[in-house]
């Protein structure tokens, strides 16, 4: 990792993606930096307030932060996987944008 953010646009395009997770509804967002990669991830659930959500929230803003100080998503997938499948909401979005952007 470089240590060094890199500083994205005020404006810039920004992709929602509906998806589930152990049983929990969630709508996640993703944007990318100039050359594609992706810069940022959001997450929203639909039960606002729950330990479920503000932990997916939490999630996302740390792969945020990493992706922009340069970890690669791979790294962070990588690290997300876990044996027998199981998934949490920031992995299970990242799985989803993978397959829809391949």
């Amino acid at each position: 990792m470089t240590g060094l953010r890199i500083r994205l646009k005020d404006r810039r395009a920004h992709w929602l993606f509906r998806f589930e997770c152990d049983g929990q509804s969630y709508t996640g967002g993703i944007g990318r930096f100039e050359d594609g990669r992706i810069a940022e991830v959001f997450i929203n659930g639909t039960k606002v307030g729950t330990a479920a959500e503000t932990n997916a929230q939490d999630a996302a803003i740390v792969a945020s932060l990493a992706l922009q100080h340069g970890c690669p998503i791979e790294t962070i997938q990588h690290a997300l996987a876990r044996s027998g499948g199981s998934a949490g909401p920031l992995a299970t979005l990242l799985r989803r944008v993978e397959n829809e952007t391949a």
